[in-house]
């Protein structure tokens, strides 16, 4: 249910290097929303998305994300926003080397977490939450491409995110897996944290419908129709 806004850009200018790739982009993500972001390779989309966790920094315009002014943001607090943000890649990241608690585990530690107690209990809801509990002590190779992309969600919902952006989470995966995928995004959604899913895969739209954005011409569209 849609809730307080986690993400506001107002007038915002996005450069990479010197070149302008979105101009004027106006923004407002609700809590517990869940949105797509469309466009073509290039268009903005990646841009978007790093303006979001801080990887690039606004030139023009304003922006607040999860309570962070993104005008003030310096490198210091850069770490501190992404701890309210969940990263869901197309590529799943995962340790090969290590369990599946292990990965998760070593995604705490890296945030601060000691508690040992803490750090199990949390492990096992996320695991629940993804369906995925009974894989606790498998390895990586042992689970199928769907399955990962849940470990690599359950690992994005470790410290209780306000907002999980998602790029290409289906990129890699077969049209039935990715519905699931997408599917337990929107469960997510509607458990409060807002999820901004970027995606090439219209049919899953079609499917699944739900707001959309669009980087086309410097310009983020907002609620596109998708024919």
């Amino acid at each position: 249910m849609a809730g307080n806004t986690v993400i506001r850009l107002k007038n915002v200018d996005i450069y990479q290097q010197k070149h302008l790739v979105l101009s004027q982009v106006n923004l407002s993500i609700s809590q517990g929303e869940f949105l797509y972001l469309i466009g073509q390779s290039g268009s903005g989309k990646s841009s978007l998305l790093k303006i979001i966790y801080g990887d690039l920094y606004i030139a023009s315009g304003e922006g607040m994300v999860a309570g962070f002014d993104l005008r003030k943001l310096g490198s210091n607090d850069v770490p501190y926003l992404r701890r309210k943000l969940g990263i869901v890649f197309q590529d799943f990241h995962l340790l090969n080397d290590r369990t599946i608690g292990k990965n998760l585990e070593f995604a705490l530690r890296a945030t601060g977490w000691k508690d040992k107690n803490l750090i199990k209990n949390k492990m096992y809801d996320v695991l629940e939450k993804v369906g995925l509990r009974s894989k606790f002590h498998k390895m990586p190779h042992e689970l199928s491409g769907g399955e990962q992309q849940r470990v690599v969600i359950a690992r994005a919902l470790l410290n209780n995110p306000e907002i999980i952006l998602a790029d290409e989470p289906t990129g890699n995966l077969d049209p039935a897996t990715s519905e699931e995928i997408v599917l337990l995004l929107r469960e997510i959604a509607e458990s409060g944290t807002s999820v901004l899913m970027a995606t090439h895969d219209y049919q899953i739209i079609k499917n699944l419908p739900a707001r959309v954005l669009k980087t086309e011409d410097s310009i983020l569209h907002d609620q596109v129709e998708i024919e």
